[in-house]
């Protein structure tokens, strides 16, 4: 394909201001790859200052380059076609599903699925080999349920929504249209509930469900649990990475992002269009407001106010954590001072 017919197709995703390089660089591009690996035939992208001492180095044909005349000037001297746009990495991801699809195999029943009668199968729906779906279970139409995927009684899966090989969804759970589930997901297990007695602990059965709203997508490995009464929910547009435990009766909103390793404990609150990144642990029944970033390992005990960003253990404002950790580096210099003083000060009594 033409680098031309890549910026034509890729014209809706850009800017109305978007600025493309001199017709005379037109090379044709057979594929994408990462700025350090890219060949002549394929295309690539700049998003910012960090990389942009590659523009002088890749091999790539031609680049995504955010609006940067130094950066476009670099790129025409050294014959390289190229769109410059506001949002480059978006721009390379739809760049990527012209060269990309993923696979998505033909509508079909694999004769050794397991499906109960009772169970309600949507128009165009593919299942694997070995799937289980139990009683009661209603698919959407163009869902797609990948080998050995396990459907307990009464789950309900929404219209073209993919679960991958492995993934495990529980009873009564429901999951929303586009939703993606990937290997080895368990959707609405037992959540982690026992009360405390003098002769060990009493089983407190988790008779709620789990609730994954419309686009929703869940990485592989990571558990979503049901809590002993209502439901725990995750509203729509919500991504969350590989090896997630999400709690019972947890609540998080729409258009979220959780990296891995991400723990949420019970009755956990996350408002709209937050972001944990790896490893954030979050305590019991905390709410997290709407727009808050949680950095790297930061083990949250208390509420966390809208817009707010923290790090650290425990978690502080980002901005008084960067302090914190300038000092702590000075601990020990600043030990031995105190040491010194308290020596002259016992010296004087």
């Amino acid at each position: 394909m033409k680098f031309s017919e890549i910026a034509e197709k890729l014209s809706d995703a850009t800017d109305r201001n978007s600025l493309t390089s001199n017709p005379e660089f037109n090379p044709e591009i057979t594929g994408v790859a990462p700025i350090e690996h890219a060949s002549g035939d394929t295309l690539s992208y700049i998003e910012g200052a960090k990389f942009a001492a590659m523009v002088g180095k890749t091999a790539a044909g031609a680049l995504i380059l955010p609006r940067d005349e130094a950066l476009q000037a670099q790129a025409t001297q050294r014959g390289k076609a190229w769109i410059a746009v506001s949002e480059p990495r978006l721009v390379f991801a739809k760049a990527i599903a012209l060269f990309y699809k993923p696979f998505h195999p033909t509508p079909e029943i694999h004769p050794t699925a397991i499906i109960h009668p009772s169970a309600e199968i949507g128009k165009d729906v593919y299942i694997g080999a070995h799937a289980v779906i139990q009683v009661g279970v209603k698919i959407g139409n163009g869902a797609c349920i990948h080998p050995n995927v396990v459907i307990y009684p009464e789950a309900e899966i929404g219209d073209r929504t993919i679960l991958h090989a492995n993934c495990t969804i529980h009873e009564r759970s429901k999951i929303g249209s586009d939703c993606v589930i990937h290997s080895g997901a368990v959707i609405g297990a037992e959540g982690f509930g026992f009360v405390p007695i003098p002769t060990g602990w009493y089983k407190m059965e988790q008779s709620g469900c789990t609730v994954l709203e419309d686009g929703v997508e869940v990485g592989c490995n990571t558990t979503i649990d049901r809590p002993a009464v209502g439901e725990t929910r995750v509203a729509r547009n919500t991504k969350i990475d590989n090896l997630v435990q999400i709690g019972h009766g947890c609540e998080i909103g729409e258009n979220c992002a959780m990296a891995s390793q991400v723990g949420l404990a019970g009755g956990v609150k996350v408002g709209n269009r937050v972001i944990l990144a790896g490893q954030v642990g979050i305590a019991n029944q905390a709410k997290i407001g709407d727009g808050a970033i949680a950095s790297a390992k930061a083990g949250i005990h208390n509420d966390v106010e809208p817009g707010a960003i923290v790090s650290g253990i425990p978690a502080l404002p980002h901005k008084l954590f960067l302090k914190v950790a300038a000092v702590y580096s000075r601990l020990p210099e600043i030990y031995q001072t105190l040491k010194q003083l308290q020596r002259q000060m016992e010296a004087k009594k």
